[in-house]
């Protein structure tokens, strides 16, 4: 089903990269305003690429940034296509135990949803798919991988990302405190033998919802401009970081909601309201909030000035949904938060919930906490994990879960390898290998 192309890269000049850790950058999701404005002091950090600065015309400034990257040797195209090969070295935070995530790095042809090849489990933000977009009409190159998801019990192609890691072309240890790893494969046959088994696979969008959705809407766009357009275009494709289901390594994260700028917002009406469909009980120390609603199904932590509560909903109103889900999907936690909570108490329906400006998110509890009690934020809704069956679940009915309901952890960084859709980069004398 799914068919992937080695990627004939761009990376750092070999003489930079000995200082790769000080050239990467965190995705442009997730970068703070803190490290982006760190970053944007070393002329050469990826993040002029991937965020650009500036509120004039970034874009452009970022495109003349790249175009003279290449010609000044900053950056250098691979000779010969590859697979580079991923590995994320990482423990969570209260334990030891040490997590390593295996994956690689390919181009893979950009499908449409209803051709359910690539299968996404979350809705995306309109703006966020522009800008990313924006990006690609610009520079002509993915700056950054997607994160997909293949099933495969048998593990094999994680036997050829090991052995290639016997060779490592970079590792560092990025802003998360994680240790990333990449070498690369040039084996014909190997990398024929990894095409063959995704091409029997869907894949399932872990993360780079709007990146992706953006790369499907710059071909749409481009296919419709060109009239002898044959599928084999650059623009065709698109750069992912491709991992296995079954591995012990895959970690999923919550993501939590935080509350602003809400007009006539009153404490007391929103607990009354919440009582007519949830159970509600306080909890004396705001820190346990997270810890106190693990394990319970259909319960949430809301942070609010100095109080913390647990919210339960009621057994008798999972079935009062009327959104058209199948009961798999009505029954999720974050379904039962986006209706009960966002579109019947606050009023926010649930086609405007993905670009409604009054819900943001945060993945640190600490910060949601920080954020209520400093009043920057008018309250939090507090999460728990979500499992990958559920996410499988969700692919597979052909629906989606509301936006920004998965974390998974780590993040891909950006700054190690470059994907150019520019035809006149995109191919090389060695493709006819990889057919």
């Amino acid at each position: 089903m799914a068919e992937i192309k080695p990627i004939r890269g761009w990376r750092y000049n070999p003489s930079l990269s000995q200082h790769i850790s000080s050239l990467t950058a965190p995705l442009f999701d997730v970068v703070s305003d803190k490290q982006r404005e760190q970053l944007y002091n070393n002329e050469l950090n990826s993040i002029h690429l991937s965020v650009p600065k500036g509120s004039l015309l970034p874009l452009k400034s970022a495109a003349n940034t790249l175009k003279n990257w290449k010609n000044q040797g900053v950056l250098l195209q691979d000779r010969v296509p590859g697979v580079y090969v991923y590995y994320q070295h990482f423990t969570l935070p209260g334990s030891n135990k040490a997590y390593c995530r295996k994956g690689f790095v390919i181009n893979i042809r950009v499908y449409d949803w209803p051709e359910k090849v690539i299968l996404r489990h979350e809705s995306t933000m309109p703006f966020s798919v522009h800008d990313r977009l924006e990006i690609l009409n610009e520079m002509e190159m993915n700056v950054s991988p997607t994160h997909g998801l293949y099933t495969d019990t048998t593990r094999e192609i994680e036997s050829y990302l090991d052995q290639s890691m016997k060779h490592p072309i970079y590792d560092t240890e990025n802003y998360q405190g994680v240790r990333d790893v990449m070498s690369i494969i040039h084996d014909v046959k190997v990398i024929n033998r990894i095409q063959t088994i995704i091409n029997e696979k869907q894949i399932i969008l872990a993360d780079g919802h709007h990146r992706y959705a953006g790369a499907l809407q710059y071909m749409k766009d481009n296919r419709e401009k060109n009239p002898t357009h044959s599928g084999q275009e650059p623009y065709n494709y698109h750069m992912m970081y491709l991992t296995n289901t079954e591995s012990d390594d895959l970690r999923i994260l919550p993501t939590h909601r935080l509350i602003s700028n809400l007009e006539a917002f009153s404490k007391e009406e929103l607990l009354n309201r919440l009582k007519e469909d949830f159970d509600i009980s306080p909890i004396s120390n705001s820190a346990d909030t997270y810890d106190i609603i693990q394990g319970k199904k259909w319960t949430f932590g809301l942070l609010i000035e100095d109080e913390s509560y647990r919210i339960s909903l009621k057994n008798d109103r999972v079935n009062d949904i009327p959104w058209k889900f199948p009961n798999k999907i009505k029954e999720l936690d974050l379904t039962i938060m986006h209706y009960y909570i966002f579109e019947k108490i606050l009023g926010i329906k649930g086609k405007d919930q993905t670009k409604s400006r009054n819900i943001t998110f945060e993945r640190n509890f600490t910060e949601c906490l920080k954020r209520v009690l400093t009043q920057s934020a008018q309250f939090a809704l507090i999460t728990k994990d979500i499992s990958i069956e559920q996410v499988k679940e969700t692919c597979y009915s052909g629906y989606t879960m509301p936006q920004k309901s998965t974390y998974f952890y780590p993040k891909a960084i950006s700054g190690f390898v470059f994907s150019s859709i520019n035809k006149n980069e995109f191919s090389s004398p060695f493709d006819t290998c990889f057919q």
